[in-house]
């Protein structure tokens, strides 16, 4: 029932429809336990089931990343907002 071949999103990721996991979902959070579980629907990835470790992992990881905190200074400075289209240009973008 669960596809580990095929599509590959990553190494030690399981795909499962949506509608599987549904009929089997105690089977799924099992499998997250050891791996992520990517959900399709229609063939295309909607969701990812992780087990509350991976995910504490991954809040970890991101919450040290200087990117992140970076832009939380800037979410948190005073001051007007700048445009998107104004970013943009300013960036090279357009």
């Amino acid at each position: 029932m669960y596809n580990t071949g095929g599509k590959s999103y990553d190494s030690g990721m399981a795909t499962l429809s949506v509608s599987a996991a549904r009929d089997d979902l105690p089977g799924a959070v099992q499998t997250a336990q050891s791996e992520a579980v990517v959900l399709e629907r229609y063939g295309q990835p909607v969701a990812v089931l992780l087990s509350t470790q991976r995910y504490d992992e991954l809040l970890a990881a991101a919450e040290e990343d200087d990117d992140v905190r970076a832009f939380d200074a800037a979410l948190a400075e005073e001051g007007p907002n700048i445009p998107w289209e104004q970013v943009k240009a300013d960036l090279g973008w357009t």
